[in-house]
């Protein structure tokens, strides 16, 4: 029951670089946040993102291969599902056809007023998944 792909351009900065001359793990977290959330905010309709935020709850990542300064990235995030306030995506950094990290993570949907867990309604839901619903 996955939505369609979303694709997120990377850049890689200087100050991703680390000791050994590649993209430092860590940033990759900073990735898969920038990819979903720009999923959010381009896919679900004004009213959803203005009242609503997210907060991660668990990453996983398996790293494949390095990343350098002038690579030409990006990340494939999936959402593949939701249940209550939760959302589940599957995330790939990608350097052309290179997979350089898979990531699963799932995500905890709250009310930007109250900062409590706000359920995925069936018409947020629809819209990323039109033919699922």
């Amino acid at each position: 029951m996955s939505a369609a792909p979303y694709t997120f351009p990377i850049t890689i900065v200087p100050s991703d670089i680390d000791f050994m001359g590649h993209v430092n793990n860590a940033r990759y977290l900073g990735w898969v946040q920038d990819a979903v959330l720009s999923h959010w905010r381009n896919i679900a309709p004004a009213d959803a993102v203005a009242s609503r935020a997210w907060v991660a709850l668990k990453h996983e990542i398996t790293y494949r291969k390095p990343a350098f300064l002038n690579d030409d990235v990006m990340a494939r995030t999936v959402l593949e599902s939701t249940k209550g306030a939760r959302a589940f995506y599957h995330t790939v950094v990608l350097r052309g056809e290179e997979v350089l990290a898979e990531i699963q993570s799932s995500w905890c949907c709250i009310d930007a007023e109250t900062l409590r867990p706000a359920r995925i309604g069936e018409e947020i839901a629809k819209i990323f998944f039109p033919k699922e619903r």
